[in-house]
């Protein structure tokens, strides 16, 4: 009982803080980008007639608001520094539980999902460990800059870091989509913690002269001709036309035809030819990887502008308590964070576009997806967090005389 009063007086005065401290804009503008998704997503799948999918859209997001002012009530910086041991096994633990418990589509060979026994919803480990991970990685950054970040045994840590992370979830769920989340997360941290450009020039060589090696024995694997059909796509291949149209690009193709149709102001809401459409040859995924083409149809290119500034001006505000926090951790976590959201903004408005390869990544709080709501909500509460615990300006200007 006494424990039960101790949590809920806790809850109660986190509660109080965080509308005291908190940053509301920032929790405005996620709920204005996920309540425009749930929008796209109810109209996305009124051809199923069901409303399953936007009934558990929207208790995700209004869990992730719960979460959003739970994690802005946590001391980011003293949990990783205490518990770093129990994050990583959690991260480790998360990604091995897909061995067992993984499912996933037949037709790519992924096993990203892992379907909870008790509510008929599944969790995606790789979604859910990008929050430890960064949150690891900004200590671990911040570890090795204690001493020299560019020297050859800090690079090392921080690469073995992301590369067992990749490693994993290569080999176990076959998500290369979120494989590249990772890789240019840890892109990003590391360039932003001060890591010379040497190291990055040294890992753009490697890649090419690895890619160069082994193309010839993977060109004709599922993934690869996802990205030579992007290619065939952009250089106007005529002799790979039908691949492009009906087989590794049929998806892209419809993306981008549903996009083009929609003009300046779109078909009208539930008026989308191939959202509306319960036909075979309609959008595909389009309440999930392409959910950016059921908007360019339905509210054309002004809604999507209205679409991507929302993103925006979230990624924009992360940037800015970066520049505001108390300390480099939490300035690395803060971007952290926006390199997520910009990575994955800029991949699945590539994948729609046809410019990109189709790897599977979501729309941050637009597409479908608890797992991806949560999450989103959980990173933009951390970084509310950060926020409430940032310097003053008097304090900040003195701190870096």
């Amino acid at each position: 009982m006494t424990r039960g009063r101790f949590a809920l007086s806790w809850f109660t005065d986190s509660v109080k803080e965080f509308f005291r401290k908190g940053d509301l804009l920032l929790l405005s503008l996620c709920l204005a980008a996920s309540g425009f998704g749930l929008i796209l997503v109810y109209s996305a799948t009124r051809w199923l007639e069901s409303n399953r999918n936007v009934i558990v859209q929207l208790a995700a997001i209004l869990l992730g608001v719960l979460v959003y002012i739970i994690m802005s009530s946590v001391d980011i910086e003293l949990l990783t520094e205490r518990s770093w041991k129990l994050l990583l096994l959690f991260n480790l633990a998360i990604i091995l539980a897909l061995i067992p418990f993984g499912v996933g589509a037949e037709t790519t060979g992924n096993k990203s999902w892992i379907p909870l026994p008790v509510i008929p919803v599944n969790i995606q480990p790789a979604e859910v460990a990008k929050l430890t991970f960064i949150l690891l990685f900004a200590w671990q950054c911040i570890k090795c800059k204690s001493h020299d970040i560019s020297s050859i045994p800090s690079v090392m840590q921080l690469t073995a870091h992301t590369g067992l992370m990749c490693g994993l979830i290569a080999y176990i769920s076959h998500d290369f989509g979120m494989v590249l989340t990772y890789l240019l997360i840890f892109v990003i941290m590391a360039w932003s913690a001060g890591v010379k450009k040497r190291w990055f020039i040294l890992a753009i060589v490697v890649s090419i002269v690895g890619v160069v090696v082994i193309w010839p024995h993977v060109k004709d694997l599922y993934f690869a001709e996802r990205f030579t059909v992007v290619i065939d796509h952009l250089t106007g291949n005529q002799e790979t036309l039908y691949a492009q149209t009906q087989g590794r690009g049929w998806q892209q193709s419809r993306s981008i035809l549903a996009i083009g149709s929609g003009g300046l102001t779109g078909q009208g809401f539930l008026q989308g030819i191939q959202t509306q459409s319960s036909s075979k040859e309609a959008l595909p995924a389009r309440y999930t990887d392409e959910i950016f083409a059921v908007c360019g149809e339905e509210f054309g290119l002004v809604g999507c502008c209205v679409l991507l500034a929302l993103l925006a001006a979230i990624i924009l505000r992360c940037i800015w308590i970066a520049h505001q926090a108390r300390s480099p951790q939490s300035a690395l976590i803060a971007i952290g964070y926006a390199g997520m959201l910009l990575i994955q903004v800029g991949v699945n408005v590539g994948m729609c576009l046809y410019v990109f390869p189709v790897v599977g990544l979501t729309l941050p709080f637009i597409s479908y997806g608890g797992s991806s709501i949560l999450t989103m909500f959980a990173a933009m509460g951390i970084v509310s967090g950060i926020k409430m615990r940032s310097l003053p300006s008097w304090l900040r200007d003195r701190s870096q005389l």
